[in-house]
């Protein structure tokens, strides 16, 4: 079995030897090659080059023996490609543009020709499968829309999601207007993304803890499942939703066919509540690979151990790495993952 078949075994819950695993956040900034090549182009530079993506993309695999690769890009593309550039702050940070706060700015995003404006990316994917094959699974990925709409509402980086939960209670019409707009770009996203090789794909609902529990589902829930069901039926979708996992069948009932967690769960009783069929994924603290190799194998062999004989299970972090991390704790988790039985 290759890595791309533990990938999709994993995802349909099959029996396994060992879960794969991939890192979120795998391919940038905790590698120096990476940080080499950013002394010669912006991050926006590289998104848009397949080229340059797919060698972003390719560098953590040249390194460590992980099973998917996913695609170097942000998810900020989709509001770029409607009318609402991005860029990072000189202090750190993102930025759009502008910030989104009238009808008329609303009117104006474009949702059509999501797929052509965005091709870069299904180029991108065309060319790092050429790279690896059919030997390693490969990753697409997408914000939710309330995620997108946070970003677009906020101005750039998240604080409380205040504006949009505004919009949200206090002019519903309007909230209905922007999601559906996000909602159609990123499915046209997400399709040319499967067409151009994609075997799953991750959906980051990041903004989704901002949310009140009596109102995720219309805040959020109903916009996943609409984006979900438009794509091939019981094409793998993961869903990230920091924060989130008390609302499990919820997200279930979008259409997530694996829940990826954060570190604060404990995923084998998290596991055993779930429905059969229903993957998981996660959920190693990344600040752990701040530290020391050997304090890196404990604690991946601990959360190995305590998932032992389940199936469903793709290893990952509980959120994306962190510069900080050191390559050689990485090399010690994913060696400790690989050689684990």
């Amino acid at each position: 079995m290759n890595s791309r078949d533990r990938f999709l075994t994993a995802a349909n819950c099959g029996k396994l030897d060992r879960p794969p695993v991939w890192i979120m956040r795998q391919a940038g900034r905790y590698l120096p090659e990476y940080r080499k090549l950013k002394e010669s182009y912006s991050f926006t530079e590289m998104v848009k080059s397949p080229e340059l993506a797919t060698e972003v993309t390719m560098q953590p695999l040249r390194r460590y023996d992980l099973d998917a690769a996913i695609l170097f890009s942000d998810i900020l593309v989709i509001p770029e490609a409607m009318g609402q550039p991005y860029h990072f702050r000189d202090g750190g940070g993102i930025g759009m543009d502008y910030v989104l706060e009238t009808e008329a700015q609303i009117d104006a995003l474009d949702e059509t020709g999501t797929a052509e404006k965005l091709i870069y990316m299904g180029n991108a994917l065309k060319s790092i499968r050429n790279e690896i094959g059919m030997d390693k699974a490969l990753l697409g990925f997408g914000g939710s829309p309330w995620t997108l709409a946070a970003y677009m509402t906020e101005g750039g980086s998240l604080k409380n999601c205040s504006r949009l939960k505004h919009m949200f209670y206090e002019d519903r019409a309007l909230f209905e207007k922007l999601m559906e707009k996000i909602s159609t770009a990123l499915i046209d996203l997400f399709l040319m993304q499967i067409a151009h090789g994609a075997d799953a794909l991750q959906m980051f609902d990041s903004a989704g803890a901002w949310c009140s529990a009596c109102d995720y589902e219309e805040m959020s829930v109903k916009w996943m499942r609409r984006v979900i069901a438009a794509l091939p039926a019981d094409f793998p979708v993961i869903i990230y939703a920091k924060g989130m996992a008390h609302h499990s069948s919820s997200l279930i009932g979008a259409g997530a066919k694996c829940l990826s967690v954060d570190w604060t769960v404990d995923l084998p009783t998290f596991h055993s509540a779930l429905p059969k069929g229903i993957a998981v994924q996660g959920n190693f603290d990344p600040t752990i690979l701040d530290g020391t190799a050997e304090r890196t194998v404990i604690e991946a062999t601990r959360l190995l151990d305590s998932m032992k004989g389940r199936n469903g299970h793709i290893f990952n972090l509980g959120h994306g790495i962190l510069p900080s991390a050191k390559p050689e704790n990485v090399a010690a988790l994913v060696e400790t993952i690989t050689k684990y039985r």
